[in-house]
């Protein structure tokens, strides 16, 4: 079977999505409007500016199909993606599509020009366990998780990765750095760290 994920393109840094994709030998496409939905397997909502992001799925009428698309299929949120796909926002201006039940502060590491990047241990099993780059720009704040979320990483005790369902969020941007490992853990069914195949068997 032949996966297709697709990389929503109203704004942001979808480019670099694509370009970790084809470096996995997957076939991603561009999502721009909701009948864009109709031919994909999974969603990457990428990073970029949540208030912007917002008002373009507002105004490009893709509020409710991405709503219907994220019940039954996964979606990968990074940073701006992260806050679109959560419960509440601590900014009136984001209307955000509530598909994970977190609650998120945006911007909360400051400026872009404060922005880091730093060394992670992320836990994806008890027996996969893996330390990563990451870089976290204007990162948004993971806060109050209900009980069935499973937090993979986290940065000074906040967590920064989080799966819920078949919905993965992170506060930063693995594909600023070609990491593929999350892509692989979310999307591929053939990977020994594919998500469905691991989880219950992760420790915190």
């Amino acid at each position: 079977m032949v996966i297709k994920i697709g990389v929503l393109e109203l704004q942001g840094d979808f480019e670099l999505h694509h370009r970790v994709f084809k470096s996995m030998e997957f076939d991603s496409v561009s999502v721009k409007k909701s009948s864009d939905l109709n031919s994909i397997d999974g969603l990457v909502i990428p990073g970029g500016e949540s208030t912007t992001m917002s008002l373009l799925i507002e105004s490009s009428k893709m509020y409710e199909p991405l709503i219907d698309f994220g019940k039954h299929n996964p979606v990968l949120g990074t940073c701006a993606g992260l806050i679109m796909m959560a419960n509440n926002v601590d900014d009136k201006r984001v209307k955000p599509l509530r598909l994970v039940n977190i609650n998120v502060e945006r911007n909360a590491y400051g400026r872009q020009i404060k922005s880091v990047k730093k060394n992670i241990q992320f836990n994806f099993s008890e027996n996969y366990k893996v330390v990563l780059p990451t870089t976290l720009i204007r990162a948004p704040k993971i806060k109050n998780l209900s009980p069935d979320i499973t937090v993979i990483g986290e940065d000074n005790n906040i967590p920064i990765a989080i799966i819920s369902g078949h919905h993965l969020c992170l506060s930063f941007h693995p594909e600023l750095d070609k990491i593929d490992i999350f892509h692989r853990f979310l999307f591929d069914s053939q990977s020994e760290i594919y998500f469905k195949k691991i989880i219950h068997r992760h420790v915190a």
